[in-house]
């Protein structure tokens, strides 16, 4: 099981709807003789390799264990981009896959059946992706601008991250996993080598922000490097001796890293852009194509292709221009939907004076979402939510937001990153969809409620799929409208101007992929069919040729939760109560979109009268 940087990469009730994971005698209301105890028995196997493959997991890649609260045995950032670092993740998933074989799932009880298809799953989809030909197509590829160590790894060892800085053990640790990144870091020159060679290889496009990324990053004087960050707030336990050491370690090792730095962005600049392709599109590098398929599948965990999202995206964005126009309408504007649009982008009374206000803007919206959202959740996280803008030296490449979780016990508190970069382009209309996604009920609710939960095996309270992270998410956000903040139409064209940049991400992420669409053509794309600014819209489209398919997840995940619920309303009418749906919903983490699909009509059948 890979790695994987849970911003998203990226989620947990405590099981009362669903005993489940805590009652495994419950499955059947007349039960043979010997039947509780075959279920006993093979619950016990089952979650015996849970405990076993996430301890693996963990060996494998110890930074994962960090992310969990656990500061033991985290000098490492773990063995990437070496061959015995891919063999060991490719035998790990076959043997999970070869011993869960061994486990009759016909003796297990619902909730545990759902538990084994969720581990299946995830371990089928790890190993499609673990083959040779999967890893020649990506692994020579290990740095653009939106995934890299270097795109995380600053803010992770800042002393402002998820790694903790509270004893001369941690300082020690940080150093130690300076000398991984830096590892890492050289090692991505001997990969894009390879591709060189073999003629995969990265866009020039996403190549030359890389170069820019570490260029900006060069150009901070070493004494003031996130880097030197843990050294500027030693806790008082450290005595002055071991400051002043560990200060001078730090100096050093900073130096060590900008030299890494400065011969990768050398090695791109001097060498690999040369190489590097002029085409955006996957399916225009070799190999693409086939690639492309494997990760929308991946990615949306449903048996869709390219040109099914392609159209649905279109209809979507069709769709969502009229109850634009509605909006236009309503507010009195006079001209054309574009013209409309160019108001909203260009007016400064849509736009925040400061970073400064715009943060207290985001803290004004989450207390009138606090005040709401208990009719609609049943339970709530431990962990709080912070609230902050991205740090100056990575805002330009960054989405509009993002969300870094806390720790499982609550500790550190979820992150809300809101993007401050080219501030008149960040209108605030968006402002109450954008908290409702990354913050509550979005993705603060959803990652945290899954890792809280104990009762779950680790890689359900860990891991989930995209679609479902980002569908749940995207869904969050339409709660808005039952919460009452979309009576203001200014609101309302935010959060209609979100969904159409979902919508249009059908469109442009296969149009770019699939369907040759040139980075300009998709451009042109999303200005026309939405209120978003330029900085916003190239941002998003270097976005997505940067991750093929990952922007995928969002419509499609919330399409089908907007299914769900529509059809538990449907058939239970009256018996229909939100909190319930919510907590089926969130209470087994983020499970692939048609197992909870499964999941989900069993509980309206289970809710029917008999």
């Amino acid at each position: 099981m890979t790695f994987r940087l849970a911003l998203a990469t990226s989620t947990a009730l405590l099981l009362t709807a669903a005993p489940a994971l805590a009652d495994h005698h419950a499955a059947s209301p007349v039960a043979a003789p010997g039947t509780a105890a075959a279920q006993a028995s093979e619950h016990d196997k089952l979650f015996a390799l849970f405990a076993d493959a996430d301890a693996r997991e963990l060996a494998l890649n110890p930074l994962n264990r960090l992310f969990r609260g656990d500061d033991e045995g985290v000098d490492r950032l773990g063995d990437f981009l070496t061959d015995s670092a891919f063999l060991a993740d490719r035998t790990d998933t076959q043997l999970n896959l070869a011993l869960l074989a061994q486990i009759d799932r016909a003796k297990l009880s619902p909730t545990d059946a759902l538990a084994y298809d969720v581990f299946e799953y995830t371990e089928q989809q790890a190993l499609e992706g673990a083959t040779d030909r999967i890893r020649a197509l990506t692994e020579v590829r290990p740095v653009n601008h939106f995934s890299g160590f270097h795109t995380f790894y600053p803010q992770f060892a800042s002393g402002n991250g998820a790694a903790p800085f509270e004893t001369i053990g941690h300082y020690e640790d940080n150093l130690a996993r300076h000398d991984d990144y830096i590892a890492i870091t050289d090692r991505s020159i001997d990969k894009f080598r390879e591709g060189m060679e073999t003629g995969v290889v990265e866009t020039k496009l996403t190549i030359g922000n890389v170069i820019q990324q570490l260029d900006t990053q060069l150009a901070i004087p070493v004494a003031e490097s996130q880097f030197m960050g843990p050294v500027a707030k030693f806790p008082d336990s450290i005595s002055a001796a071991d400051k002043a050491r560990l200060t001078a370690a730090y100096e050093a090792k900073t130096r060590e890293i900008y030299a890494a730095h400065e011969r990768l962005r050398d090695f791109l600049r001097d060498e690999y852009m040369a190489a590097a392709r002029d085409s955006v599109g996957l399916s225009q590098m070799k190999g693409g194509a086939e690639l492309y398929a494997q990760l929308i599948e991946s990615t949306t965990t449903l048996p869709l292709d390219a040109e099914t999202i392609h159209q649905l995206g279109l209809s979507e964005v069709e769709r969502i221009k009229t109850e634009l126009e509605t909006i236009k309408a309503e507010v009195g504007f006079d001209g054309t939907l574009n013209q409309f649009f160019d108001y909203v982008r260009t007016d400064p009374k849509f736009q925040a004076e400061s970073r400064e206000a715009l943060t207290q803007s985001y803290y004004d919206i989450g207390k009138l979402v606090d005040a709401k959202i208990g009719d609609y959740f049943s339970l709530l996280p431990k962990a709080p939510l912070k609230i902050e803008p991205y740090d100056p030296s990575i805002e330009q490449f960054q989405a509009g937001g993002s969300y870094q979780p806390g720790t499982p016990d609550g500790s550190r508190p979820g992150t809300f990153y809101f993007n401050a970069y080219d501030l008149p382009s960040r209108l605030t209309t968006g402002n109450v969809t954008l908290y409702l996604h990354e913050g509550a009920p979005g993705h603060h609710f959803q990652i945290s409620l899954a890792q809280e939960n104990e009762a779950l095996p680790a890689f359900m309270r860990f891991g989930g799929t995209t679609a479902f992270i980002e569908g749940w998410a995207l869904y969050a956000e339409t709660l808005g409208e039952e919460m009452g903040f979309y009576t203001d139409p200014w609101n309302r064209y935010g959060t209609l101007q979100d969904e159409q940049l979902r919508a249009m991400r059908l469109a442009v992420d296969t149009g770019l992929h699939a369907k040759g669409w040139t980075r300009e053509q998709a451009i042109d794309f999303m200005l026309g069919n939405s209120g978003m600014t330029r900085t916003e819209v190239v941002a998003e489209v270097e976005r997505y040729i940067a991750i093929p398919s990952q922007a995928l997840a969002y419509k499609i995940g919330a399409l089908k939760i907007q299914e769900l619920r529509e059809r538990a309303e449907t058939k239970l009418g009256d018996r229909f109560e939100i909190k319930a749906f919510h907590e089926q919903v969130l209470n087994t983490g983020g499970l692939p979109l048609a197992i909870l699909e499964q999941k989900i009509d069993r509980w309206i059948a289970d809710q029917m009268p008999s």
